[in-house]
């Protein structure tokens, strides 16, 4: 489900590059992750869930690209 969001947002030019401030042009290697945390005194379990994936500007001379999980803070609010 999460990788829909991320090929609307940049289908929509909506994922902004944080350095030349220009529509993202495309992705690569998207993962979905599942992380389980055992804390072992109290043996108590934390799950999460997440997604990673490497954004990458494309346009021009801007080489910007990176891998994050943080992907939902590039997509621009229609506010």
């Amino acid at each position: 489900m999460s990788e829909k969001i991320v090929q609307e947002a940049i289908a929509n030019k909506k994922m902004l590059c944080p350095k030349c401030n220009s529509p993202v042009q495309r992705y690569e290697k998207y993962a979905d992750t599942v992380d389980l945390v055992r804390d072992g005194f109290n043996v108590q379990e934390i799950y999460s869930t997440s997604s990673r994936v490497t954004l990458i500007c494309g346009n021009g001379d801007c080489k910007w690209e990176e891998r994050t999980e943080f992907w939902d803070a590039y997509i621009e609010d229609g506010d």
